[in-house]
């Protein structure tokens, strides 16, 4: 057995994401362009779709206090803790309902792709969002799988 064979297999670690990066969210921007600014506080997304990918953004980014402030405060747990083992890959946008600027609720479906150590998963959801004080926020997960 070779030296290589009998190392244990140990996932390569994930990468940082700075300013300068592609946006988690997986739109083409960077992300301080795209979701780092709604993640620095001061400004708020837009659409329930550019929530959802923020949201997912912070997942991947490590940023349970953006989550917290995005969660309405009737379905809000009192803390977040996120898996370091748990690396989020990508997501998809599968549809969206209402959300937009002049409505007041909106769901979105979508795909959110992960590892956690060397196993690759998926999460479907579709999220619920509202707005609360003038700002999207999640409220609930309609279903998921």
């Amino acid at each position: 057995m070779s030296r290589r064979a009998s190392r244990p297999h140990r996932p390569a670690p994930a990468r940082r994401t700075t300013a300068d990066s592609p946006c988690p969210c997986g739109l083409p921007a960077s992300y301080a362009d795209c979701c780092g600014r709604f993640h620095a506080g001061g400004r708020t997304a837009p659409t329930c779709e550019a929530l959802m990918r923020s949201r997912y953004a912070a997942f991947a980014v490590q940023d349970p206090a953006y989550l917290l402030r995005t969660w309405h405060p009737d379905t809000r747990p009192a803390t977040l803790d996120l898996d370091p083992g748990t690396r989020w890959t990508g997501l998809e946008i599968l549809g969206t309902t209402e959300g937009s600027p002049f409505h007041t609720t909106g769901t979105v479906t979508f795909r959110a792709h992960f590892t956690h150590g060397a196993a690759p998963g998926s999460l479907h959801e579709q999220s619920r969002f509202a707005r609360h004080d003038g700002a999207w926020v999640y409220t609930t997960a309609v279903f998921a799988d």
